[in-house]
């Protein structure tokens, strides 16, 4: 578990508190990330953060975020956390659409999903599986279901990177002018 934090800490945490670059540009970026993470989109993640950040600089320039750091804040799901935060996604979206106790069992869901994950192809391929795999086994009720938890957890890791930023920022100007 430690070994997890610590990793954790160096791929998402460290790049966040190393930016250069404004704190709100930088929380904006953790924003994009998470937003695009809790979507069911895993392995077009960063090329949609990608796809955002060329909209957002064409459409709305004061809107700029860091896209490193957005793309580094995709990896908050993955093969390991895809399953449990894919399986809330049906779960709520179940509950959104009033369908309660409809969605299967949580075992039976991680063993589909994670053949579906597993399949031998290139990655534009497996991509199709994947996505098409996802949308015929739950489609609706996922996609309903992960917008509350994208829309809360990019505005909570705004808040906390913004947070975060500020106070790291406060304790190097201190360390700086002892």
């Amino acid at each position: 578990w430690h070994r997890f934090q610590r990793l954790l800490r160096l791929r998402l945490v460290i790049p966040v508190l190393r930016s250069t670059e404004a704190a709100d540009y930088t929380a904006r970026g953790v924003f994009v990330g998470i937003l695009v993470a809790l979507t069911p989109t895993v392995g077009a993640q960063m090329f949609i953060v990608a796809v955002i950040w060329v909209l957002v600089r064409f459409l709305r320039p004061s809107w700029d975020f860091n896209v490193v750091v957005g793309m580094i804040w995709t990896w908050l799901t993955n093969v390991f956390t895809a399953p449990p935060i894919y399986y809330a996604f049906l779960v709520t979206g179940q509950a959104m659409l009033g369908r309660w106790g409809e969605a299967s069992g949580y075992a039976l869901f991680q063993d589909r999903l994670v053949k579906l994950m597993e399949t031998d192809a290139t990655f534009m391929e497996s991509l199709l599986i994947y996505v098409v795999g996802i949308f015929d086994a739950w489609g609706m009720p996922m996609m309903i279901g992960c917008i509350p938890w994208a829309i809360v957890g990019a505005f909570l890791g705004y808040w906390w990177s913004l947070r975060l930023i500020h106070r790291f920022q406060k304790r190097r100007r201190l360390h700086n002018s002892s």
